[in-house]
């Protein structure tokens, strides 16, 4: 078995996969995290003893370097959709990734692999877009050869993306769509951790960075039409001009902040952030290294979106998309 390699927010989307790959790949694992009482499910995806729960808080720097005792790599995993409470932008994104990097240097673990993204930008119209740039400079200035990855919109069952529009699509009539134009370049989020793995096990990947994305590129219009097409809801299409957008995002705003004292409420559906993201394309830059560098072949999301994105048809799992040839003659 493989040495210890802690992975900072291991019970999230993208962090319990990269456990997931981790294991596989036959380390042993520990996962860091705020709550250890969530994510006892973890253990479960390796060996009896290969995976351990701890508790740390990437806001309290003592916590993290306590994660980090003994460990021989690292993977910084912790994200957020949106800011809510103490969870801001520039405390996940920015101070985190900074406090985790620091603390390994001083340990002396040379193997770090920060999960950003591609609109990581120090320019970026997106507060979380800048957070990611400086939490990538962070992690640089204290460990030369940290890899760096940058997925572009991350899907797969608990993804904050296809669910999202299958979810407005039950509930509405005319379907929003914001950014409509805007390109895309959607990557399986396992295809996302099997490359977390790799550039952890690839001295060649020291110190690079890898935009991830997956084998197709798509207009957010076309991913709406796909989403509905899947769960056989066709609806009209309306795409959002700013105005209307903006005073959607500024309900989400006010949403995920009540979402700081009062948890249980739902997520925001949009937020002032996300649309700035979307105001520019997420996809992979000409020329950049990417999965193919890390040896993973990227996933097509047509023949993976229909194992989880059946819930919202009518019928669920047993609805036909289609009615059979008798019924339509």
């Amino acid at each position: 078995m493989r040495g210890l390699v802690t992975v900072f927010g291991g019970s999230g989307f993208i962090g319990s996969q990269t456990v997931r790959a981790l294991a596989k790949q036959g380390w042993r694992i520990r996962v860091a995290v705020r709550r250890p009482w969530q994510a006892y499910r973890q253990r479960l995806l390796g060996d009896v003893g290969q995976i351990e729960i701890v508790q740390a808080n990437v806001r309290v720097p003592e916590t993290v370097e306590r994660a980090l005792i003994g460990a021989e790599a690292v993977v910084y995993a912790v994200g957020a959709a949106f800011e809510s409470g103490k969870q801001l932008f520039t405390v996940v994104h920015a101070e985190g990734p900074k406090f985790a990097a620091e603390a390994a240097a001083r340990l002396g673990i040379e193997r770090f692999v920060f999960v950003s993204g591609i609109g990581a930008d120090a320019h970026s119209p997106s507060k979380a877009g800048r957070a990611k740039a400086e939490g990538e400079a962070a992690v640089r200035a204290s460990i030369p050869g940290a890899v760096i990855l940058r997925p572009s919109m991350v899907f797969g069952p608990e993804d904050n993306f296809f669910n999202k529009i299958a979810q407005m699509a039950v509930l509405v009539p005319v379907m929003p769509v914001l950014g409509a134009e805007t390109r895309v370049q959607p990557v399986f989020v396992a295809d996302v951790a099997r490359a977390a793995s790799a550039a952890l096990a690839d001295p060649a990947a020291s110190g690079r960075t890898f935009e991830l994305g997956g084998p197709s590129i798509y207009s957010m219009r076309e991913i709406t039409e796909i989403t509905l097409a899947e769960i056989g809801r066709p609806r009209a299409l309306l795409p959002l001009p700013s105005g209307p957008a903006a005073l959607l995002g500024m309900g989400g705003d006010v949403l995920a902040f009540l979402r700081g004292p009062l948890p249980m409420l739902p997520a925001p559906p949009i937020t002032t952030d996300q649309l700035a993201l979307l105001q520019v394309d997420n996809v992979v830059a000409d020329g950049a290294s990417g999965l193919a560098e890390l040896g993973v072949t990227a996933a097509a999301l047509e023949p993976i979106i229909p194992t989880y994105l059946y819930r919202y048809r009518k019928g669920g799992q047993y609805a036909d998309l289609a009615p059979p040839a008798a019924l339509q003659a």
